[in-house]
């Protein structure tokens, strides 16, 4: 009888951000100091740096940590089984690397379709959605909306249901998931806006 196969219960960014949020609050690494390299962390664990970079992220939107561009990654708090939810949520939520690559892989070749299979008026619609973001970018409005029906008519102009509700399916993912809601503030942090 052949066995059955399970996925993963963790992402090893999870697992990775699980093991050295536990070894902070253990007292390996007190508040303060520094962590390891990405480098050295990525060798420990037999990861990519990637996988990495995620795991500090998420621990940094925890408020475990801090990301100092050049300087490395610093302990803030020591962190407590009794965290919010919220905090635990990030640690069981899809990565927001994860959801960048879907996207990048499915809506470069989306977009390819769509340029062999759109009609006149899936163009006219695109067309308008992009003057909507422009006049919304001129008036400061960073809201995603254009952005999500943008992508939407640009999957329907496929005239494929199927890549439709997949890229419906991976913006329900990013509205629904904690942890790209806070990449999404962390980076607006770090850029000014």
């Amino acid at each position: 009888m052949e066995k059955a196969i399970v996925p993963p219960e963790k992402k090893p960014y999870q697992e990775i951000g699980d093991d050295l949020r536990a070894q902070i609050a253990q007292g390996r690494y007190p508040v303060g100091s520094r962590l390891p390299p990405e480098r050295h962390i990525a060798e420990t664990y037999g990861v990519s740096r990637t996988i990495v970079r995620e795991a500090l992220l998420m621990l940094e939107l925890q408020g475990t940590v801090d990301i100092r561009q050049g300087s490395g990654v610093y302990v803030m708090r020591i962190p407590h089984e009794n965290d919010s939810e919220e905090e635990q949520l990030l640690s069981s939520d899809v990565g927001p690397f994860e959801i960048l690559q879907a996207r990048q892989l499915l809506e470069s070749n989306i977009a390819a379709f769509a340029a062999k299979m759109a009609t006149r008026a899936d163009i006219d619609n695109l067309k308008r959605i992009i003057e909507q973001e422009q006049r919304a970018i001129a008036l400061n409005d960073t809201a995603q909306d254009n952005a999500r029906l943008f992508h939407l008519v640009l999957a329907g102009a496929t005239q494929n249901q199927m890549l439709l509700a997949t890229v419906e399916r991976i913006w329900l993912q990013m509205d629904s998931s904690p942890l790209w809601q806070q990449f999404n503030v962390h980076i607006a942090s770090r850029a000014g806006g």
